[in-house]
């Protein structure tokens, strides 16, 4: 890959909001390291990947300028996108974290509107607040005002019914299967308009 595939690449990560600030790296030390971050061989490394042993390593070792093709594959089998792998990593950033939080092992947190399961709760430092809420509330009486909060939010309706309502638009009805991202700094609520409390996928922003 050229100088100036590389720059192109720099410049629609900038661009798309991938990256900021990109300043170019030594892309065999880049791919090295985010292989070692998730303790995988080259062998490893090269099967999600879908390339040649041999290939990985003389990239990581800079024996050979991949095309955009060997980029897009290696991208892929890191799991990120092509312009992750020309961005130094954030710093205090933890590569490969997992948390699996079982049905059974979510505890409740009632309040008079909704009662809140926590997903991915060992993790610390997270950038999203994901949860399991079930609808209490029927009229939107039972609220003490607008709830608003900073960041973004993304619903999206598990079982029965419910109505959202937001501070700028009417109230919208969702069912199983419907979903709605939204800005949460305007004001925003949800009621059950099933017989059943409802129940939802919340995931909240926290950067």
């Amino acid at each position: 890959m050229t100088n100036d595939d590389q720059t192109a690449i720099i410049r629609i990560a900038r661009e798309s909001g991938d990256a900021s600030d990109v300043q170019p790296l030594d892309l065999g030390q880049r791919v090295r390291d985010l292989r070692k971050a998730r303790n995988w061989t080259l062998e490893q490394a090269a099967n999600q990947a879908g390339l040649a042993r041999s290939t990985l390593s003389k990239i990581e070792n800079g024996q050979m300028s991949p095309t955009y093709d060997a980029l897009k594959k290696l991208a892929t089998g890191l799991e990120i996108s092509v312009p992750q792998l020309f961005t130094p990593p954030v710093k205090g950033q933890v590569n490969g974290r997992l948390a699996v939080t079982k049905s059974e092992e979510m505890v409740g947190h009632p309040t008079a509107t909704y009662e809140h399961e926590l997903m991915a709760a060992s993790l610390k430092k997270k950038q999203m607040l994901p949860y399991r809420a079930q609808v209490r509330a029927r009229s939107m009486d039972e609220f003490d005002g607008w709830v608003r909060h900073d960041g973004e939010e993304f619903l999206y309706v598990l079982t029965g019914v419910v109505k959202l309502y937001t501070e700028f638009y009417e109230p919208i009805e969702m069912r199983r299967g419907d979903s709605a991202y939204y800005d949460a700094s305007m004001g925003h609520n949800v009621i059950s308009v099933s017989t059943e409390d409802a129940t939802i996928l919340w995931v909240t922003s926290l950067a």
